[in-house]
């Protein structure tokens, strides 16, 4: 690397150039001794960067202190729904976006949050705490690993500067990734001010640079490879299909990978915690992490925002959340949009791409193909069982993926019987797990152990990120000792590989569990 010429510059941000009315220019607020805390190897790949870019300049760069070659910080106006609740203006409060970067394989959109107030921070400091940047940076990370779709973090730096939240923190930046940062909120900001030519405006921002094929009136409107085909299964008709309208086909490309989206959270047991319309990616990526968390045992009714407290965000009603999201969405779009039966048109596919997505999912965790009559089924005895006994998610996935490497599926019922036995173990209701794991060997022995073992091994992951990791790796650092994180995010970014520290795939301690993790997480 040059000396003199930091590996890291950038062009301005596409989005900028839609004008004023979608962004305001803001300084970010330099912060005193930033420090490293964490870095993603891979997102700096991502970004086409050469080893030891880790330098002075980009620590101070990407804490704030200064700018970037090339970087034109922005802040941008949304506005959207909040736990069901029209909110009204929001926008980027305590996150600027630099400008964009070509990367390996497409232009990404780089983005600092905590870096200061800006002109839509409201009552806010603009600052973001290290507690809560580190958890945004390892869950990127670890979706990404888990090829989940996501923005992603290049890395995190903190500051010995307080920052006041129940309790006086100290500051954090998180550098943000996305090929693009635009919400469902930013269509609802458009709408709210009745600005049909703004509104259009963003719609076609978004076609023209990540859904080409909207404009095509024939075959789907997205043909970008976001989610895995073999998960997802073969595509359902597309009901925009031969409609010149662009606009409808967008709001159903949205559709369709936010359903395909959800499928994979609730197959991995990832539940966000605040799907508010402005945490809504219109590319169905996961989007901002806050109160989030993967299941310890399972309970379809866990609620892992404390902050919410009606539960709207529960596990369970994370699919119907998204899809009322989406139909704020739709009414967001319909003055681009022939008549509201061509946004109710385009809303259709939802169920059935999630349900389709999920059941190829689940069948996957479970070594199945694709998915058969009395498969789902089978999955929702499987899921009563586990919450009836608050079995344990992650773990019971990777035993039951141990048990087929060593012989679970095996015609002898001996052998069967003593592979299984740490599965049986974590339940209590040892005859039904029995009557259930029967039924299950006989419909999975149709393809194979060979097979079925490939697909457990890429659906049902050794690490997870649970809440009592990143807990720990925090404290390290809160501490002064960064190398938690960079321990923890090595064996995140290896799921399916046995970590070097046991703990990480352990049943959480008993403490986990009171855990408080709130918006401000």
């Amino acid at each position: 690397m040059d000396a003199d010429v930091p590996a890291l510059t950038l062009q301005p941000a596409r989005f900028a150039a839609l004008g004023p009315a979608y962004c305001q220019a803001v300084a970010p607020q330099p912060l005193p001794a930033p420090a490293w805390v964490g870095v993603s190897a891979p997102a700096a790949r991502a970004l086409g960067l050469p080893q030891g870019w880790t330098d002075e300049r980009h620590l101070h760069a990407l804490s704030g202190n200064g700018l970037l070659p090339g970087a034109v910080p922005v802040a941008t106006v949304y506005s959207g729904h909040q736990f069901g609740v029209w909110a009204g203006q929001l926008g980027d409060g305590r996150a600027l976006l630099l400008g964009d970067r070509a990367g390996p394989d497409g232009v990404w959109e780089v983005q600092l949050k905590g870096s200061g107030r800006t002109p839509y921070s409201r009552m806010g400091d603009g600052r973001a705490v290290l507690r809560s940047s580190i958890r945004e940076f390892l869950a990127s990370e670890a979706m990404h690993a888990l090829g989940i779709p996501t923005t992603r973090a290049l890395c995190v730096t903190g500051s010995p500067a307080p920052v006041w939240r129940e309790t006086v923190e100290t500051a954090a930046v998180v550098t943000r990734l996305a090929p693009s940062f635009v919400r469902f909120g930013h269509f609802e900001h458009f709408a709210s001010l009745r600005d049909e030519a703004g509104l259009r405006a963003l719609a076609d921002f978004v076609i023209d640079h990540f859904y080409p094929g909207c404009r095509q009136p024939e075959g789907p409107a997205d043909t970008a490879p976001w989610h895995d085909p073999t998960l997802d299964g073969p595509s359902l008709p597309w009901a925009t299909e031969g409609c010149a309208n662009p606009y409808a086909r967008l709001l159903e490309a949205v559709v369709r990978r936010t359903a395909t989206l959800l499928a994979a959270w609730q197959a991995v047991g990832f539940c966000h915690g605040v799907m508010n319309t402005d945490n809504m990616s219109i590319l169905g990526l996961t989007l901002d992490y806050g109160p989030y968390q993967f299941l310890d045992a399972f309970d379809s009714r866990h609620i892992c925002n404390h902050s919410d407290h009606g539960g709207r965000y529960a596990y369970a009603r994370q699919p119907q959340v998204a899809y009322w999201n989406l139909h704020c969405l739709a009414q967001a779009l319909v003055p681009l949009l022939d008549d509201t039966e061509q946004a109710l048109a385009a809303l259709t596919p939802y169920r059935g791409t999630f349900l389709n997505a999920l059941h190829r999912r689940m069948n996957a965790k479970l070594g199945l193909g694709a998915p058969q009559e009395g498969d789902a089924e089978r999955v929702e005895a499987l899921l009563r069982l586990m919450e009836a006994d608050r079995v344990d998610y992650p773990i019971f996935w990777r035993r039951l993926t141990d048990a087929v490497a060593e012989g679970a599926l095996a015609h002898e019922a001996r052998a069967a019987t003593g592979a299984l036995g740490p599965v049986r173990d974590l339940f209590l209701q040892r005859d039904a797990f029995d009557a259930w794991a029967a039924e299950w060997r006989t419909r999975a022995q149709i393809d194979g152990r060979d097979a079925a073992l490939q697909r457990m091994r890429q659906a049902n992951p050794r690490v997870v990120l649970r809440n009592h990791l990143a807990q720990l790796a925090i404290e390290r650092a809160q501490a002064g000792d960064p190398s938690g994180v960079a321990e923890l995010l090595d064996a995140l970014l290896h799921p399916d590989a046995d970590p070097a520290h046991p703990a990480l795939t352990d049943f959480p301690p008993e403490w986990a569990s009171r855990l408080c993790i709130s918006c401000s997480s």
